[in-house]
């Protein structure tokens, strides 16, 4: 049995799980959530709990035990406190600046990279080599997160580039001379 699919999801005041088949929506303070689980899985829906069991041994079930407890419980924990992550800009002129919703990132490019959030994500700029994505949604959280990252990835030289916060870039050693 998976210890994390056998494991019932507490279900906060003020959230609302409903299932219709395979739709699940979660309404919380934060937002709405809808998911479409896999069929095979059966989800009990209670007042204070949510359980999820499969219905046989068979290595798929047992692969989508553990997944669809888990996504249940991202849903429940996006619309109660939300998800976050922190990307520090580190380079000489690699800056971020906020202009109404959009960000325009300085990466040392010959022009600035202006990035548009999507719907349900929210972007900060609290110092000027630090940005912060918001949203409800983990997935959509870590996919702009990655994209983001993506337009200049930390290089293993100098270490400069766009990288999550507390990530550590293994540095190479550079050219020797000749001696």
């Amino acid at each position: 049995m998976s210890r994390i699919g056998r494991k019932p999801i507490a279900v906060p005041a003020g959230v609302e799980i409903q299932l219709d088949g395979v739709e699940m929506t979660v309404k919380g303070p934060r937002g709405t959530l809808s998911r479409r689980l896999h069929p095979d899985m059966q989800v009990q829906v209670g007042t204070s709990e949510v359980t999820v069991t499969r219905p046989s041994d068979s290595k798929l079930h047992r692969s989508l035990h553990g997944t669809t407890r888990s996504v249940v419980a991202n849903m429940v924990e996006g619309v109660t406190n939300g998800y976050q992550k922190s990307l520090e800009l580190v380079g000489v002129g690699y800056r971020a600046a906020k202009s109404g919703e959009k960000v325009t990132l300085s990466l040392g490019f010959s022009h600035p990279v202006e990035v548009i959030p999507e719907s349900g994500i929210e972007l900060d700029v609290p110092a000027v080599n630090r940005l912060i994505i918001r949203g409800i949604d983990k997935e959509q959280v870590g996919t702009f997160a990655a994209k983001i990252r993506d337009l200049r990835r930390p290089e293993p030289y100098k270490g400069k580039g766009i990288r999550y916060e507390g990530e550590i870039v293994r540095r190479k050693v550079g050219k020797t001379g000749k001696k």
